[in-house]
Parts: C-alpha cells; sequence; structure tokens
C-alpha cells in the first residue's frame, strides 16, 4: 500500500522516493479507469446506505482506489475507512 505520509511530504525520503508513490497512485488510478468524480459517486452512494444503519463521521471518511494481488493476478481494490460515530436502532 502507499506510504501517504510520505506521499504527502511528512516523514523521511527523498524526492525520488516521493515522486515514486506519486506515480504509482497515478498508474492505479489509470489502470481502474477511476476518475474522482466516480470516487465521489462511489463515496456519496455509499453514505446513503451506511446513514441508514448508523451515524458516521464524514471529515474521516477516505475512500480509495489500491490494488491488491489474489491468485497471483493484480486487481483493483476499494478501500474505504469509514469512522462510525454510533449505531442505529432498527
Amino acid at each position: 500500500m502507499l506510504d501517504l505520509f510520505k506521499f504527502f511530504g511528512k516523514g523521511e525520503g527523498s524526492s525520488k522516493d516521493v515522486a515514486k508513490e506519486r506515480l504509482k497512485l497515478v498508474l492505479i488510478h489509470d489502470r481502474t479507469s477511476c476518475s474522482e468524480k466516480f470516487l465521489e459517486m462511489v463515496k456519496g452512494d455509499l453514505l446513503n446506505v451506511i446513514s441508514d444503519y448508523m451515524e458516521i463521521d464524514e471529515s474521516g471518511l477516505d475512500i480509495k482506489i489500491t490494488r491488491t494481488e489474489s491468485d497471483e493476478k493484480v486487481m483493483p481494490a476499494l478501500v474505504a475507512n469509514i469512522p462510525i460515530k454510533k449505531m442505529k436502532n432498527r
């Protein structure tokens, strides 16, 4: 997975390492044909569904496309970190 601290300029690392991490991120988005608009639409849909069951902290929401290896194949993966404030009683 990408080291986001290095990506945003925090932590130790050369400009070469930072450029490499940024290139990885660009390639992942290119290979999945995933635009920022698409990610925002997915984020909105997830928020609508999840908000029926729990109260979430939208400011801490993080959704991204990464890549994962499965059965010797590299494939895109949707990774979502959704902070839950409390569960709703249904």
